[in-house]
């Protein structure tokens, strides 16, 4: 069984890292001709397509040009420890046990519009590039186009003999992943507040769900759907009349 999570846009690359281990994220061929295509772009070009201030536009393009080709750890990081934000915050992946981070190595995967797939382990260096970014390069019109069915194939190569991914990950994220190409059953699991009389999703909330999901499945080393339901972190409990076959839903208040 994997978990899939989404990324964030904020990076830390400055607290200090649990584990020395680290991975090389294997899509980098198909990453540096996105990287190549960025670096050509003006901080003016760069803050249009994504709709970033100034600071950001200008913080972002350097990046671009500082990339290397080689990752390595005086230029990057592992994903798991870097990426920041509301899932990352849930993960906690900072608590991890060294036999916890080989065990979220082997059963975490995190989308990304730059690197397509990645371990928690895998180095990556300063980038901003979300998945539902409008542009791709040559006739991709953007980065799902550019993605193709690469990112499924690789999580079946990844998943083996197992028949199962969990999906922590946002729509924006997910629709990278080609259901029709993917040799297993998709579960996603969904995070729900207490709103009047009925459940809603409330982004900030579910984000970190997400999250706490991962990390329930990497401290108990959960390997079946069907142990999921004992999630209980944080008020959260198994809604099982709002559940599905292949959607379990989370309700709390």
């Amino acid at each position: 069984m994997i978990a899939i999570i989404s990324p964030a846009k904020t990076l830390d690359f400055e607290s200090p890292l649990p584990t020395k281990k680290y991975s090389l994220p294997q899509n980098i061929d198909k990453a540096l001709p996105l990287i190549a295509g960025l670096k050509k772009m003006s901080p003016k070009k760069i803050g249009e397509l994504m709709d970033l201030s100034e600071n950001l536009s200008k913080l972002n393009h350097q990046r671009y040009q500082d990339f290397k080709e080689i990752h390595e750890t005086k230029n990057a990081r592992p994903a798991v420890f870097t990426f920041s934000g509301e899932v990352a915050n849930g993960l906690n992946a900072e608590s991890f046990s060294a036999k916890e981070i080989d065990y979220a190595q082997n059963h975490l995967r995190i989308l990304s519009g730059l690197y397509g797939l990645l371990k928690p382990l895998d180095l990556i260096q300063p980038y901003r590039l979300e998945m539902g970014t409008s542009w791709g390069p040559g006739k991709n019109k953007n980065l799902y186009s550019y993605w193709g069915n690469s990112i499924s194939e690789q999580l079946n190569e990844d998943l083996g003999k197992s028949k199962t991914l969990i999906n922590l990950a946002s729509n924006e994220y997910f629709k990278a992943v080609n259901p029709k190409v993917l040799n297993a059953d998709i579960i996603t699991c969904n995070f729900k507040e207490k709103k009047g009389s009925d459940y809603k999703v409330v982004m900030v909330f579910a984000k970190k769900a997400r999250g706490m999901m991962g990390n329930f499945i990497i401290k108990n080393k959960i390997d079946k759907a069907e142990d999921l339901k004992a999630f209980d972190m944080e008020g959260y409990a198994f809604n099982k009349k709002l559940s599905e076959k292949n959607e379990l839903v989370f309700t709390r208040g």
